[in-house]
């Protein structure tokens, strides 16, 4: 009989990297045959599903004292979460409960009690929360490692959006969903990336239940980076992503300023309109907003590369995966899961945050001729779903 699986994630619709991954992994499972329901937080944009019914209702960390109250016991495990879980486990009967993001909106709660239902464990770690109270392993623009054993360093810091009252939430959350508390209920964590598994490593997590298995790219994406032309390229380089500090863009553009080879950005955020103004004097530099599936594959498939300049921990960036998939290689910080995604034949590393270094790296790739076909052919294999879902099966699978 064919495993009946429930995922998990706070959020049900397409609002960060953690729910596209949940999301895709749904309709991968379905496509081969599984039986699958999902469970998340009631939300204003929150997609249709059969299984909406028993959503947990939504928290808002935001809002008056009565919803911050709601929110903090909902970190617990506490309020109406387990009546809502309970309910969908008692009528769909999972064989295997696979979370993603839970903390803090939903509750690691639902590990305990699904464990306790004698329902096979599996946790997918889309970044570093049960490392990190803050999630990021970030503190003034640098990696940080202090919260890996002694959790006081949030309060310390104000590491969650410099509020003592949230840091003072997350630190507790910390405390009541410890390490051991955590392994005690969960079978296998997933992790996308060796350096993810290293660090969890570090953090005193059991070895033995640390599963690596890298992200893929969804089917109708993963069709369109197939069908583009992998041979003919522009003389640009290009980056997708957030304009936001840790994702070290102002590294980039200032190694782009003092070169004449030309950069185009695709993305929005936080740094958009300072970077825009300050470097409007740079015809080399162009800003093209959110790009859609169709305008990103057009993007890679033309650029000479593409550049993942980041200066935080990152886990297993999809930006790095499409690009190969598009066959188009990957000048790469040495910081956190992205050097693990590149080879000497698919890409160039460089030392995170240094200007310098990724001065001399983009004209290394400019002057570089690339086998763009070859790197097509070996990533979509390397990130194709059927690779994906075999690795997962073993996972659910294992006794």
């Amino acid at each position: 009989m064919a495993l009946k699986i429930l995922l998990v994630n706070k959020f049900y619709y397409p609002r960060g990297g953690d729910c596209v991954v949940m999301m895709n992994t749904e309709n991968l499972l379905l496509s081969a045959g599984y039986e699958v329901a999902v469970f998340a937080m009631q939300y204003p944009q929150t997609v249709d599903s059969p299984y909406k019914k028993y959503f947990a209702s939504e928290v808002d960390f935001g809002g008056g004292m009565g919803a911050k109250i709601k929110g903090v016991k909902r970190t617990l495990g506490m309020g109406d979460i387990e009546a809502s879980f309970m309910k969908l486990l008692d009528d769909f009967l999972p064989d295997v409960g696979h979370l993603h993001t839970v903390p803090s909106h939903l509750s690691p709660v639902l590990a305990k009690i699904a464990h306790n239902r004698g329902i096979r464990v599996v946790w997918t770690l889309h970044d570093y929360k049960l490392l990190c109270p803050a999630y990021s392993c970030m503190r003034d623009g640098r990696p940080c490692e202090i919260c890996y054993f002694d959790k006081t360093g949030v309060l310390k810091h104000r590491c969650m959006k410099g509020s003592m009252a949230a840091s003072a939430i997350a630190w507790v959350e910390a405390k009541k969903w410890n390490r051991k508390t955590l392994e005690s209920y969960t079978d296998a964590f997933v992790c996308p990336s060796e350096f993810l598994a290293s660090k969890m490593q570090q953090g005193g997590f059991d070895a033995s239940k640390l599963k690596v298995l890298c992200n893929f790219v969804d089917p109708e994406k993963l069709e369109l980076l197939r069908n583009t032309d992998g041979n003919g390229r522009d003389s640009y380089y290009c980056y997708i992503g957030r304009l936001s500090e840790e994702k070290g863009v102002r590294t980039l553009l200032e190694a782009a300023s003092k070169s004449g080879h030309e950069l185009r950005l695709a993305g929005g955020g936080p740094l958009e309109d300072e970077l825009k103004a300050k470097y409007a004097h740079c015809s080399n530099i162009i800003f093209l907003g959110h790009l859609d599936a169709v305008g990103v594959a057009s993007l890679l498939s033309k650029a000479k590369f593409s550049v993942m300049p980041s200066v935080c921990y990152e886990n297993n960036p999809l930006g790095v995966i499409e690009s190969l998939c598009a066959g188009t290689p990957v000048v790469g910080a040495e910081i956190g899961g992205i050097p693990e995604l590149i080879s000497a034949e698919t890409g160039i590393t460089f030392e995170s945050g240094s200007v310098e270094a990724l001065s001399t790296s983009i004209e290394m790739a400019m002057n570089r001729s690339w086998q763009h076909q070859n790197i097509k052919n070996a990533s979509i294999e390397r990130f194709s779903p059927k690779t994906h879902l075999q690795k997962l099966l073993k996972i659910y699978e294992a006794q």
